[in-house]
């Protein structure tokens, strides 16, 4: 028997879902913000739009903002536009739904810090109950409305005679739950409102329930927005700004100003260096109000040498309001933000040489990172930049006017490996191993034409040894067999050589790559035969060995290469490369530790031998 089609008897039914008001309120005010306090925070900002909206309907009046707690409740009370009964349904007793109003009204938002009606959902962090009284200043005569919105997301609304709020205007009153006493107490708020509200443009004031006079919480404007008598007091005043916020005396300060966006602010050079691509957290204000501490998206992050504080009007905010949405402007504000950073320091270079010395001092590795992408800092500032050379710490300007030819090593260990021989033999050698710094050098007959750059070779450097003479070599030559066959474990040839220091008894010359090969090398012997071992066989070159030279000049070396004692020459000559090796500073590998520990008590054994 065929199935029976009831599509045709029983019509679909539309469905409304069912909305958890208590766990839709419970995800808005504990999940979307980081913590309770800033519940004041949005209070704040629903006052600051409401005087927004009023000035534009009284462009002259003289309004403000003012807050009460003594313990029992938190009261924030505002002179500004006030709500109808139809707005407090639109914008309080709605979540979710769009109305053509509200889409008029968001349009013209760009005056306005937030939105209005989520963001004092977050006052469910520290109170179970919120009452609003309000009252229009768009109507004459207008009734108050009372509107009280509950945590398990009922409320009720009533409207009351104009004499229940003689002004226009809001005040939102909380009864804090007994566990928010830590966000609510009286000092706490006062230094909630002045750590988020500092900047604001209508003056906010703060009354603790004890008698006395309330408290200016934004008693003077941004340092920026000040004017001064002289630019050294204005500088001396963004200074103490800075160290007032960030808890450090700044190298300097720089000014930034970008009208397009409305931003103004300023970037505290740090007076101390940090490491490369740590990124700090920037204070940002949005039309005054603080939006966000560790803001690390509105600079590069080559810019980790200052930390900057800006008050914008044109950032976007995220729904939470505590990081900022990136779009296009905030793509533009970040570039243009970077350019004058370059522009300090192109000011510094040309008018201010102690100052930059002072800053190329502290942030090179920063400036590095910068000159790499940068060609513009790349040519004002590499010949200024500091390098580790064998000439000591300099700058490669000065480094310049006694090398023309400058060699450059691969690695921090290459360079200590031949520091001291290249230095006594004349050759001008830039440790190229620290982070940017082989890339920079080699760019520098980019800025210095007359300077030529090169990789230092180990066959660059054994050309500048003096050879022995033959009869030296002659005498020796029993010696360095020996010596030879005792380190050919580690693919290192054995030479005699004279060179300066005569303290160096020898040198090791060797590479990361040669090393690498070797290992390639090693393995490919070890897995011959197999697929990994034809892999490596292809990939296998002339393994280049390591060469362990000794110097005549040195005492201890003339005393060595005379020893007619098989065992003793073989000990010996391990003792010379494990202390070459360890010289070098580059990571001891298990079987070189086990010769230098070997070596070292062999040649006490032999003394004690000898002594008895």
């Amino acid at each position: 028997m065929p199935l029976r089609d009831t599509s045709a008897d029983q019509a679909a039914t539309d469905r409304t879902f069912q909305v958890d008001l208590r766990g839709l309120v419970d995800l808005l005010s504990h999940h979307l913000y980081s913590s309770p306090r800033v519940y004041l925070r949005e209070l704040l900002q629903n006052a600051v739009d409401a005087l927004t909206a009023r000035h534009a309907v009284e462009p002259h009046g003289n309004f403000g903002i003012r807050l009460y707690a003594d313990g029992k409740v938190v009261r924030v009370e505002d002179d500004g536009v006030g709500l109808t009964e139809a707005d407090v349904h639109t914008f309080l007793a709605t979540i979710g739904r769009s109305s053509k109003r509200a889409e008029r009204i968001a349009e013209q938002r760009a005056d306005f810090i937030g939105q209005f009606g989520i963001g004092l959902l977050s006052c469910f962090l520290v109170a179970d109950e919120i009452h609003v009284l309000s009252r229009s200043a768009r109507t004459p005569d207008a009734p108050a409305v009372e509107w009280r919105g509950r945590g398990d997301g009922s409320y009720t609304v009533r409207t009351l005679p104009a004499s229940a709020r003689p002004r226009p205007g809001t005040t939102v009153t909380l009864t804090p739950r007994s566990d928010a006493g830590e966000w609510t107490r009286p000092q706490q708020v006062h230094a909630l409102a002045r750590h988020f509200g500092s900047l604001l443009r209508h003056p906010v004031t703060f009354d603790d329930g004890s008698g006395g006079e309330a408290a200016p919480v934004n008693p003077e404007p941004a340092p920026w927005a000040r004017s001064f008598p002289t630019p050294g007091a204005r500088s001396r005043a963004l200074a103490a700004y800075g160290e007032e916020v960030f808890g450090f005396t700044p190298l300097d300060t720089i000014e930034l100003d970008l009208p397009v966006v409305g931003l103004k602010g300023i970037a505290c050079v740090l007076p101390e260096a940090v490491p490369a691509g740590r990124r700090h957290g920037h204070r940002v204000h949005v039309k005054g109000m603080l939006l966000s501490e560790q803001a690390e998206e509105v600079l590069p992050e080559w810019a980790f040498f200052v930390r900057c504080v800006v008050d914008a009007e044109s950032l976007r905010p995220t729904a939470s309001r505590e990081s900022l949405y990136e779009d296009a402007t905030l793509a533009a504000v970040r570039d243009a933000l970077a350019e004058r950073l370059r522009e300090w320091i192109a000011r510094a270079a040309a008018s201010d040489p102690d100052l930059l010395g002072r800053f190329l001092q502290t942030h090179h590795l920063a400036v590095k990172s910068l000159a790499v992408h940068d060609d513009e800092i790349l040519r004002m500032l590499l010949p200024w930049l500091p390098f580790e050379t064998t000439d000591g710490h300099t700058t490669l300007d000065e480094f310049a006017r006694t090398h023309r030819t400058v060699l450059v090593t691969s690695s921090v260990e290459e360079f200590r490996q031949v520091a001291a021989i290249a230095s006594a033999a004349g050759l001008g050698v830039v440790n190229g191993g620290y982070t940017y710094d082989r890339e920079l050098v080699h760019r520098m007959p980019e800025i210095r034409p007359e300077v030529s750059v090169a990789d230092l070779d180990p066959a660059t450097l054994t050309a500048h040894l003096d050879p022995v003479d033959r009869e030296t070599e002659l005498a020796a030559a029993p010696y360095l067999t020996q010596a030879r066959d005792a380190l050919a474990v580690f693919d290192c040839d054995v030479a005699l050589r004279t060179f300066q220091p005569a303290s160096a008894p020898a040198l090791l010359v060797d590479s990361r790559e040669a090393r690498h090969e070797r290992t390639r090398s090693r393995l490919a012997r070890e897995q011959e035969g197999g697929v990994w071992g034809d892999i490596l066989g292809a990939l296998r070159q002339e393994a280049p060995r390591a060469q362990l030279i000794l110097n005549q000049l040195n005492p201890l070396v003339r005393t060595a290469v005379a020893i007619d004692e098989p065992e003793l020459a073989r000990t010996s000559a391990e003792a010379l490369y494990g202390q070459a090796v360890m010289l070098s500073r580059r990571p001891l590998r298990p079987a070189e530790s086990s010769l230098i520990n070997r070596s070292f008590l062999d040649l006490l054994a032999h003394a004690l031998r000898k002594d008895s």
